[in-house]
């Protein structure tokens, strides 16, 4: 199983729409998955359609008051894909957490124990990928999220401050390492709301590729229309637009993260199956024949 916590200090940078695409894209490639978002803002449960009652199990249950992790887990519109939701009570667990006991490890020790639960049950790992939404901040919800996850994923706007984020959030996981858990890395950089018209995107772009190589995945997320409506409808790019550019982007995407299980960093030449509409036929030798009619 792998566990990826998708991080950055800024908000707005794509990284909810990169946890529920990419998570929706594995599913529909056959992996199950579960995600789950420890953001006070609930962006990632509004954005899946999974509005509860106050009194709803929630990410807050598992953190303050020890809900076993499998009570809080959702299935979602989407077959294979599973969720935790957030709530607004969670904007005031940091400060309920403060004087608890491991409080930077509450979310691992949960995932650790549904896991260890499935596997005596004889069913193996639960799911084959666990996404975590972290907030756009560096407080003990974002810990958790570190400390719970084997690696890290950087969703990154292509504009000028995006290296000098990226040196922030280097230190802020290197400072995990030490203290919480040797054994995390960042494993990935998603380029987001790209456009490639702009010199600009492209620069930053090459510049990201030059500080992190071997780590920034050759598919970057266009900025796309259809990504930035599918959130109001409550439902996940592929089920929203389908064929539309993003979707396209986050299946490409889950693509090289399949690719990545199997070995391979990021931006390697790979051979990956990615799905591909049906070539039209030919045409018959009488519709070769007909002339094109003129434009008008």
């Amino acid at each position: 199983m792998r566990s990826i916590a998708l991080i950055n200090q800024k908000g707005g940078v794509g990284k909810t729409t990169t946890v529920v695409n990419l998570g929706a894209a594995l599913a529909e490639a056959g992996q199950r998955v579960l995600v789950v978002d420890l953001d006070p803002q609930a962006n990632m449960t509004l954005h899946l359609g999974l509005e509860d009652p106050p009194d709803g199990v929630s990410v807050y249950g598992v953190l303050v008051e020890g809900t076993p992790l499998v009570e809080a887990i959702r299935p979602t519109a989407t077959p294979g894909l599973l969720a935790v939701r957030s709530h607004l009570d969670l904007s005031g667990a940091e400060l309920e957490l403060a004087n608890a006991f491991g409080r930077e490890t509450i979310l691992r020790d949960a995932l650790n124990a549904w896991r260890e639960e499935s596997k005596r049950s004889g069913k193996g790992e639960p799911v084959d990928f666990v996404l975590f939404d972290c907030p756009p901040s560096l407080g003990l919800l974002s810990v958790n999220g570190l400390a719970a996850a084997s690696e890290v994923f950087v969703a990154v706007q292509t504009e000028f401050f995006a290296l000098q984020g990226m040196s922030k959030l280097v230190e802020v996981v290197q400072l995990i390492q030490r203290r919480l858990h040797p054994e995390l890395a960042i494993t990935g950089i998603v380029p987001c709301l790209y456009d490639n018209r702009l010199r600009l995107a492209r620069e930053v772009l090459g510049e990201v590729r030059k500080h992190f190589p071997g780590r920034v995945f050759r598919q970057a997320i266009g900025a796309n229309v259809k990504l930035a409506e599918a959130p109001s409808f409550g439902k996940t790019i592929l089920e929203y637009a389908p064929d539309s550019n993003g979707a396209r982007d986050y299946r490409q995407l889950a693509q090289e993260v399949l690719a990545q299980s199997a070995g391979n960093a990021p931006g390697e030449e790979r051979e990956v199956f990615i799905p591909r509409p049906p070539e039209e036929p030919a045409p018959t030798q009488q519709e070769a024949s007909t002339p094109e009619p003129a434009d008008s």
